[in-house]
């Protein structure tokens, strides 16, 4: 997002997408209590394989079914109006100057939108590479010099040629696959061990320690979901460069450590080009790098595509 925001308000945020993290993991295993509890249907059978199996399908198809419902997401979370025909010649620029940025990136022209937001921000998001939607706040067009939105494009254009958005999805369904499978694994522990249950069936202790897993195990998912995060926004950045020249991009950065504004619901942030910074223990949880670092990755001398560890 482009956005500086109080530490509080940050930290806010922070808590929110962790929260909607969790709560799909939760939701999750939530179906898989009533179904084994409820209905008696014993899911995960035949040992560690067959756990492993059961946790990928639930894994990743929660993320996979987030993905393929992105940009409809997007439209409706953010009021996204897609341009079909351009009816000023901010529209007209933005058009051309995205399926120009496009061609150059070898990717499809995405589906090209504006939200109302008095902040400036964009973001890009979409199942394929080839079938994206890039989108920008009215705030940017207008608070933005031309150069510097380009670059703001570039940026996002980046991100459909570097196929972010489904790597990000493809992790995120690994990681709730491994939580999921150790968490039922460490509920099986507690279950026998402690709780002393030698029954075939699981035990309250199963599901009370499963649960408790899923959410500790979920955080630390969520720390390398946004390590991730913030390798690909120096990606991007140096994309953003390359299309519309470094300057720009420099600027475009620059411009939004002077900036404020509302953020963007938390189910989007990791979509949009900066959330805010914040320090200590909750930096492992920020989707975006800080804007000096980001800036400094532009400035040096040996600047590459590759990202700063």
């Amino acid at each position: 997002m482009w956005l500086i925001l109080p530490k509080k308000r940050f930290m806010k945020r922070i808590f929110l997408f962790i929260v909607t993290n969790l709560a799909v993991l939760a939701l999750l295993g939530l179906m898989v209590f009533i179904i084994e509890g409820v209905f008696g249907v014993r899911l995960g059978q035949g040992g560690a394989g067959g756990l492993l199996v059961f946790a990928a399908i639930f894994g990743f198809g929660g993320a996979l079914i987030s993905l393929a419902l992105s940009k409809w997401t997007a439209k409706r979370m953010l009021g996204v109006r897609v341009i079909m025909q351009p009816h000023s010649d901010s529209e007209g620029w933005l058009l051309g100057t995205v399926a120009r940025l496009a061609a150059q990136a070898g990717v499809a022209t995405p589906e090209v939108g504006i939200f109302d937001a008095e902040e400036m921000n964009a973001f890009a998001t979409g199942a394929r590479r080839n079938a994206a939607l890039v989108a920008v706040s009215t705030g940017l067009l207008r608070g933005m010099p031309r150069p510097q939105v380009e670059a703001v494009l570039g940026h996002e254009i980046s991100h459909v040629a570097n196929g972010d958005m489904v790597t990000l999805a493809l992790l995120q369904g690994v990681l709730n696959t491994f939580v999921i499978f150790l968490a039922r694994i460490v509920g099986g522990i507690v279950d026998k061990a402690i709780f002393k249950n030698d029954r075939e069936e699981s035990g309250i202790g199963f599901f009370v320690a499963t649960m408790i897993a899923q959410i500790v195990l979920g955080i630390f998912a969520s720390m390398i979901v946004s390590w991730y995060s913030r390798r690909r926004e120096f990606r991007a950045d140096r994309g953003g460069a390359d299309l519309a020249g470094t300057g720009s991009m420099i600027g475009a950065l620059e411009m939004l450590k002077r900036s404020h504004g509302e953020p963007m619901p938390p189910q989007m942030q990791a979509f949009g080009i900066n959330t805010g910074e914040t320090g200590g223990f909750m930096r492992l949880f920020m989707s975006h790098p800080p804007l000096e670092a980001r800036i400094a990755a532009l400035r040096s001398p040996n600047a590459s595509h590759a990202a700063p560890a």
